[in-house]
């Protein structure tokens, strides 16, 4: 069986999450470090934004900042995400990856499977909907929103038809760098307040409609779920999903420094997080 590296990283500024994302995909294309699946978890609360989103059109910076939330653009696409009550989770590995498909949606779908076992090891009655026609992607779609849930894939997965997790990806030199929120609570209301709208009458619209394609793993299951038990399902679900090794590890020191200058250079600068 092949070995992948696991990596839990403890609670970290937005810059710093980013930048150990990109960090490590730079050290995977190197041949430095083997692919990696990393779980991690944010501080402070930070609503983080896709990479063509355009901040000052669609974030109220002031709420965000006025709640003392952090903020930072992602170098993968999507919607605004709300980080605060959940596990996020990222997965870097080669495009040339054996049996990794070159297609976006097809590769996304072989990458989430360590997602759907995840879901399926809380007890949760998860499947991985396909979105082939633009019908079925409607019933997750929500146009007039920047709320990254309210935003469809090709494949959805979903408990009681509703969406559970949210995912994007980017392709750089190379590798795959795929990453996302696994909801185990989450503040509607909080999220759709830094978000900017035409009217208090949209918004609540974009509220009620959000609430009805999506949903949090604490709201389904029939127990409580805490951050522990959810990384130990996750990480038994990334490894037999992708049917692989996982082996505890750390960043190596050549990404350790990596992600600090890119924090510092890109991550928390105002040129990279409201470039449009």
């Amino acid at each position: 069986m092949t070995s992948w590296r696991y990596i839990i990283t403890e609670n970290m500024s937005p810059a710093m999450n980013m930048a150990i994302d990109e960090a490590i995909l730079i050290a995977h294309s190197e041949g430095k470090v083997p692919p990696t699946v990393r779980f991690y978890t944010w501080d402070p609360a930070t609503l983080s934004i896709g990479y063509f989103q355009k901040a000052e059109k669609e974030i109220d910076i002031e709420a965000v900042e006025r709640h003392g939330f952090g903020f930072v653009r992602r170098a993968t696409g999507g919607r605004a995400v709300f980080h605060d009550q959940e596990l996020t989770y990222s997965v870097i590995v080669n495009e040339d990856y054996p049996n990794m498909p070159r297609s976006v949606n097809e590769s996304y779908k072989v990458l989430s499977m360590g997602l759907l076992h995840g879901f399926q090891n809380l007890g949760l009655n998860a499947e991985m909907v396909s979105l082939a026609s633009e019908e079925e992607k409607e019933k997750y779609s929500s146009p007039g929103s920047s709320a990254c849930f309210d935003s469809p894939s090709w494949y959805e997965l979903v408990v009681e038809g509703k969406k559970v997790a949210g995912s994007a990806q980017t392709r750089q030199k190379g590798v795959i760098l795929q990453h996302g929120s696994i909801l185990l609570d989450m503040d509607v209301d909080m999220l759709f307040s830094l978000l900017k709208f035409s009217s208090d009458r949209l918004r609540q619209r974009m509220i009620d409609g959000f609430r009805e394609r999506a949903v949090t793993i604490n709201e389904v299951s029939e127990r409580r779920i805490e951050l522990p038990e959810s990384i130990e399902a996750f990480y038994k679900g990334f490894a037999s999903g992708l049917g692989v090794e996982l082996v505890p590890s750390e960043l190596s020191e050549y990404e350790q420094k990596l992600a600090e200058e890119l924090a510092e250079t890109r991550y928390s600068t105002r040129e990279w997080n409201f470039r449009r």
